[in-house]
């Protein structure tokens, strides 16, 4: 309710000035425990989620606010993407709402401070609750980006419930790249010796421009490297038609008009993977709605980032009430129960 008449104000805003503005509004939280553990717990990865329900990677990049989110009802937060070194990503314009479209478009280029800040950041969160994935990538310019991984990988283990490699984003040019047989395959090799044999789990995210036979080779690669799970999908270049006179930007484009392409792409997935691999269903949910079509098309949990500009930080509370209604209605008796049921 407040959100919604605060709403026409922000939007006056940059876009990229309106997310600070919330960042900042969430380091003045107490940060909580988190969610209570409830019907809609969950295990995916030998992590135990209170509920099926994340913020996606690239609201928090710096891992400023993990605590905060949780409070807010989120059962799992996933910060980053985090690089070995600074950098300031793509130049300025680079964050675009397309309200008529429900949509965001994004060129940020992986900005952030760097893993050294991050370390020094998240260590103080040591020992608190909640699960906290970190979100892991490669400076643009480095020379191995392979090697970033890793570097990553090894600082990172200590501090995060789980790792997320992400090889996704279409705003580093030649990232996407990684995501090819050989290479993805060399790529995890270093990545799992990075973090070692007892660190958490390594979850890979993927692109949603994907041919059926990439699809076919990842899942192959995650299953044979045993992964904890596969995130489908990152933002699209794909354009559907869209309204917004910002329909023309470069960049990867999230929101509703990712919702159907996304969801498909999951159930490629599932069925590549023939449920041996948990999936993270992200891109469109904006609705517990949303939410339910994606466990029963086969995540094992869900994410969204993108709603949250349009509906506000209630959106979490909201989803999660949802969920719950769904999965009683539909007769199931938790969230493992009703994952591929469709």
């Amino acid at each position: 309710m407040i959100y919604s008449l605060l709403r026409p104000a922000l939007f006056l805003l940059d876009p990229e000035q309106a997310h600070g503005l919330s960042l900042a509004a969430l380091r003045l939280m107490p940060g909580g425990g988190g969610p209570a553990t409830g019907p809609l717990r969950t295990e995916v990865a030998g992590l135990a989620f209170p509920n099926p329900l994340g913020i996606a990677a690239g609201f928090d990049k710096d891992g400023e606010v993990p605590d905060a989110l949780l409070a807010l009802g989120f059962g799992f937060a996933e910060v980053g993407s985090i690089t070995p070194l600074p950098q300031a990503g793509n130049p300025r314009p680079r964050l675009f709402r397309l309200a008529e479209d429900r949509a965001v478009i994004n060129r940020m280029g992986f900005n952030n401070h760097g893993a050294e800040a991050a370390v020094a950041r998240l260590a103080r969160r040591l020992g608190r609750p909640g699960v906290v994935g970190i979100n892991i990538g490669a400076n643009k310019d480095s020379p191995d980006r392979i090697a970033d991984y890793a570097t990553m990988a090894r600082l990172m283990a200590p501090l995060a419930s789980y790792l997320a490699v992400n090889i996704s984003s279409p705003n580093t040019p030649g990232l996407r790249a990684l995501q090819d047989e050989s290479a993805l395959t060399e790529l995890l090799d270093a990545v799992m010796e990075a973090r070692g044999a007892a660190g958490p789990p390594v979850f890979l995210k993927v692109a949603p421009d994907l041919e059926s036979a990439d699809v076919e080779a990842i899942a192959r690669i995650a299953i044979d490297k045993r992964l904890g799970a596969l995130i489908v999908s990152n933002t699209t270049i794909a354009r559907p038609p869209l309204q917004s006179r910002h329909a023309g930007e470069t960049g990867g484009l999230s929101g509703a008009p990712l919702r159907q392409l996304a969801l498909e792409r999951l159930r490629q997935f599932r069925t590549a993977t023939g449920g041996e691999m948990p999936l993270v269903g992200v891109g469109g949910i904006a609705t517990a709605e949303h939410a339910w079509e994606r466990i029963r098309a086969g995540a094992s949990l869900v994410q969204l980032y993108s709603a949250m500009a349009y509906e506000g930080p209630g959106i979490a509370r909201s989803v999660v009430s949802g969920l719950e209604r769904l999965m009683r209605r539909d007769g199931f008796a938790s969230i493992a129960e009703a994952v591929g049921s469709e």
